[in-house]
C-alpha cells in the first residue's frame, strides 16, 4: 500500500498504514489534526506547521512523515539509538539505512519500528503481530554482544535483515533497555529477529536451530 499524503498550503503529512503500530502519539498530541473518527483523519490545515512537525516526530514507527513549504526538513538525531520495547519491537532512531543482504539500500529512515517477534507480515517493520502471538520479553539487556570496529560511513547505521537470520548492524549505535536505565554502545552486532533468542535483543543462533524462516 502506497504512502498517502494529506495536503495544506504550508505542510503536507504523509501516512503509511502498513508502518502504523497505533502508538497514538499523533491523536494524543494534536487531536484537532489527527482524529481516527473523522474523514479525512488527518487535516493539516487545522494547526501551525511547527506544532504538526513536533507531533509527527513523535511517531516511533515513521508511519507519519512531513514536508513543509518553508523548506524545513526532518534531520537525523546526532546519535543512533535502538530502544527495546517491552513485549514489542525495536525502536530505532538515527541516520538509518536498511539494506538488502546484497547491499542495496531499501530504505533511508530516521524513525523505524523493527519486528523482533519473527511474525510480522511487513518485515522488517513491526505490524503489531507480537500482540496477536503473545510475544514476551521484558526488555532487559543481558550478555552484551555489541562490539566495536568495522567500517562505518559517518553517523550512518546500516541495518541488514539477513536471509532467514538476524539483523546485522554496522555503525555507531546505543542500544537501550525498555526502562532506559541501561545501555550498550558499539558499532557491530547481530540482533534477534526470529523472537527465539535466549539473549534478546542479541542473536544466539536460535533461528538456525529452530529452522525459522522469514517468509512465515
Amino acid at each position: 500500500m502506497a504512502r498517502k499524503a494529506y495536503l495544506s498550503e504550508r505542510i503536507s503529512v504523509s501516512f503509511d498504514l502498513q508502518r502504523c503500530i497505533h502508538a497514538r502519539e499523533c491523536v494524543r498530541g494534536l487531536p484537532e489534526v489527527f482524529d481516527f473518527d473523522r474523514r479525512p483523519w488527518i487535516q493539516p490545515d487545522r494547526a501551525e506547521p511547527d506544532a504538526i512537525t513536533t507531533v509527527v516526530l513523535r511517531c516511533p514507527s515513521g508511519a507519519l512523515q512531513f514536508e513543509r513549504e518553508d523548506g524545513v526538513r526532518e534531520t537525523p538525531p546526532e546519535e543512533n539509538v535502538i530502544a527495546i520495547a517491552e513485549n514489542g519491537p525495536l525502536y530505532a532512531r538515527g541516520d538509518i539505512e536498511i539494506e538488502s543482504p546484497e547491499g542495496d539500500t531499501l530504505f533511508r529512515e530516521t524513525r523505524v519500528a523493527l519486528c523482533r517477534c519473527g511474525a510480522s507480515q511487513n518485515k522488517p517493520f513491526c505490524d503489531n503481530t507480537h500482540k496477536e502471538i503473545g510475544f514476551r520479553h521484558e526488555g532487559l539487556l543481558r550478555e552484551n554482544r555489541l562490539s566495536s570496529g568495522g567500517a562505518t560511513n559517518g553517523r550512518v547505521l546500516r541495518v541488514v535483515p539477513t536471509t532467514n537470520g538476524p539483523y546485522l548492524l554496522r555503525g555507531e549505535v546505543e542500544i537501550r533497555d525498555a526502562a532506559g536505565r541501561s545501555a550498550n554502545r558499539g558499532s557491530k552486532a547481530l540482533l534477534c529477529r526470529c523472537g527465539r533468542s535466549e539473549n534478546k535483543p542479541f542473536c544466539d543462533g536460535s533461528h538456525a536451530r529452530t529452522g525459522w524462516r522469514q517468509d512465515r
